[in-house]
């Protein structure tokens, strides 16, 4: 199964889109060359503002060109555009509900080299706590691109969360995509694996393991994080015996967070696999990071063999 760059895929969407409507307008803090909105600068340069290391000015600027009448993109890392820009976009945009799309780029532990200072470990948990923000938490490259469509169509803010690193494929062009709906990537009958971003892959690695041991285990891929499908979470675990989330992010506000508080009557047994209440690090690599912190598919299947 091939790997593709969810960055790669942002920047060459936002450059289609910038051939289609003129209305779209793109803005960096300093990293367009990592986020990738440099395919669009050199596409599009009159259409390209280069904010500097300023998300906060970025953010606001974003904002005037809704206002105006523009469909902008804005990005950055992830714990920098959520974290420097927060009162920017909840005071002006989101109060606003104002059309302003911002990438969250190189997200969760990715940016495995330059520590916790760069690596977003509770963007979820911040962006989700905002009225009328849908977020985006693309698994592959190709919901990358889905992503970025559907956000520029949307009234009102949306984020979208994209990994550093080549991400395995597991969607096609073909393959449905709606805004606020799960979809199942695998059938099982034992217990549901809730995932999202790089840890679907791990998810899928995971119920390969369990099926040796008899296990069946249906992959869910959350590719909407908010608007969260919670219909189609308690549809798809109906009738299993156990569920496990599974998340590069805190286990505080995100995705076990989520699945939670959606199944919290259903009485079916759940846990998670996600960094606990800490900070990521620097490593070598960002597998390294992903072992360290219990983001395996190892850990995946624990989880499941404890709850069954």
């Amino acid at each position: 199964m091939s790997r593709n760059n969810q960055r790669n895929a942002y920047g060459e969407t936002l450059v289609e889109l910038g051939k289609e409507n003129p209305d779209i307008v793109v803005l960096d803090a300093d990293l367009c060359r990592s986020t990738m909105s440099a395919f669009f600068m050199e596409e599009f340069p009159d259409r390209f503002f280069e904010m500097g290391i300023a998300e906060q000015n970025m953010l606001s600027t974003a904002a005037g060109f809704a206002a105006g009448g523009k469909i902008p993109f804005a990005s950055s890392f992830a714990v920098f555009v959520t974290g420097r820009a927060y009162d920017q976009i909840r005071q002006t945009i989101a109060i606003g509900e104002l059309n302003v799309n911002f990438c969250g780029s190189s997200c969760g532990l990715s940016d495995f080299g330059d520590g916790s200072t760069h690596q977003s470990v509770e963007d979820l948990a911040i962006m989700s706590a905002i009225p009328g923000m849908t977020i985006f938490t693309p698994c592959d490259a190709t919901e990358v691109r889905k992503a970025v469509r559907a956000a520029a169509k949307i009234e009102g803010p949306t984020y979208i969360r994209v990994n550093r690193n080549p991400v395995r494929d597991f969607t096609t062009e073909d393959d449905a995509f709606e805004v606020g709906k799960i979809r199942v990537l695998a059938g099982g009958t034992d217990v549901a694996i809730f995932a999202h971003g790089t840890m679907v892959e791990a998810a899928m690695d995971a119920r390969d393991l369990l099926a040796m041991d008899s296990i069946s285990a249906k992959v869910i891929n959350v590719g909407t994080f908010k608007p969260f499908d919670v219909e189609g979470a308690l549809r798809e675990t109906n009738g299993l015996r156990a569920v496990v989330t599974a998340e590069e992010h805190s286990c505080i506000g995100g995705l076990a967070s989520t699945v939670a508080l959606a199944m919290r009557k259903t009485g079916i047994p759940l846990d998670y696999v996600a960094i606990e209440d800490m900070f990521g690090q620097s490593a070598h690599s960002a597998e390294e990071l992903m072992v360290h912190y219990g983001l395996t598919p190892e850990n995946i299947v624990k989880k499941v063999k404890a709850l069954l």
